[in-house]
């Protein structure tokens, strides 16, 4: 009986261990980068050539998603610029078969999280902030971890001062870390 009960009392300890990790760290795919259907270098883009983010990602600028770009942004360019490289022949099969590229999508907020690209490049947020040296990836991947204590962080930096020191606002949470801009 005496075994049993400590059996019993030691899974017990071992649960409340493993729940109490689980609860203290917030999951994050930092450093995730799954491999493409076609390998596209934002180096080469964003980098050599600087094309600006949101030439080929016009959705950031609009509404929430910034969006994988077309085929037919891709050949606005490559149907004169290295038309006969292997990567951008791919582009232009899918484009002439009517067939999406099935890229995998790299940057991910839980979907209890409202995130709108839009309210941050208005606030004049860089690209970078979020997505790191995309001008120097030859390969996508999430470099911000993308939690909320992160989003937080950067929240409170770019918190109004004045606002924090009107009267009228202590005690309250300030307009960029309340919890409804995200969680509603």
């Amino acid at each position: 009986m005496l075994i049993i009960r400590r059996t019993i009392g030691l899974r017990l300890l071992v649960a409340l261990v493993i729940a109490a990790a689980l609860t203290a760290c917030e999951p994050t795919n930092q450093g995730y980068a799954p491999l493409q259907p076609i390998a596209y270098s934002h180096a080469v883009h964003a980098g050599v050539n600087q094309i600006p983010c949101q030439y080929c990602h016009f959705g950031g600028e609009r509404g929430r998603y910034a969006g994988i770009p077309p085929a037919s942004i891709c050949m606005n360019c490559h149907g004169e610029v290295s038309v006969e490289h292997e990567e951008v022949v791919k582009v232009q099969q899918a484009l002439d078969s009517g067939e999406a590229i099935t890229w995998q999508r790299v940057h991910k907020v839980p979907d209890h999280v409202y995130f709108d690209h839009s309210i941050h490049v208005s606030a004049a947020v860089e690209c970078q902030e979020c997505h790191g040296p995309m001008e120097s990836m030859g390969t996508v991947l999430q470099w911000a971890p993308l939690t909320m204590g992160w989003c937080l962080d950067c929240h409170r930096l770019d918190d109004d001062p004045q606002e924090a020191a009107d009267p009228v606002n202590v005690g309250r949470a300030s307009r960029l870390v309340d919890c409804t801009n995200c969680h509603h």
